[in-house]
């Protein structure tokens, strides 16, 4: 059986500064019209930075749509045409002053599939050198240092709301034991 669904006509549309949305018409694979919200965002990545000792730097950021302030990973979205670990490695700096000897690429994810283009790629960064972050005009953090273990349980205990956060935490627990 064919799954597959064709976009056949935007209707509408809206471009903003970091997303664009857009309304279709799409064709379903029996053939019916559906209408299909999208929203396009450029992609980005997330970095989870590992010290030696199993610490990981993290940032505690307000998160507007929420009114929340979330503890995260570094992240950040990608500019145009610029490939993933080159953004990684540059929120990295910008975000905690943090270089990478290593970078590992931990995986593409679809933050919201269902009516979302977002592509997050995340990282690993290990052998780590320290200088000074610089975070973008307007970006207000605060750089917090967590056990690896600690972020796990905050993880399985849902108290780690952010999705990235979460996905780079548990797959780098996995993959460092």
């Amino acid at each position: 059986m064919r799954l597959e669904e064709e976009r056949v006509k935007t209707i509408n549309s809206y471009r903003g500064i970091i997303v664009n949305t857009r309304l279709d018409y799409a064709r379903l694979p029996d053939g019916s019209m559906a209408l299909r919200e999208v929203v396009e965002h450029p992609g980005g990545v997330a970095v989870l930075p590992l010290e030696d000792d199993g610490t990981v730097w993290c940032v505690r950021q307000f998160r507007y749509p929420f009114s929340e302030l979330l503890l995260e990973v570094p992240a950040g979205k990608l500019e145009p045409g610029e490939e993933p670990e080159t953004a990684a490695r540059r929120e990295l700096s910008e975000e905690t002053g943090l270089e990478a000897g290593k970078l590992t690429y931990l995986g593409r994810h679809y933050c919201s599939p269902g009516y979302n283009s977002e592509v997050l790629h995340i990282y690993l960064a290990q052998d780590l050198r320290h200088g000074r972050s610089h975070p973008d005009a307007g970006e207000f953090l605060a750089v917090e240092k967590h056990t690896l273990q600690e972020l796990t349980d905050l993880a399985l205990a849902g108290e780690l709301p952010d999705t990235k956060t979460a996905v780079a935490v548990l797959k780098t627990r996995l993959l460092t034991e």
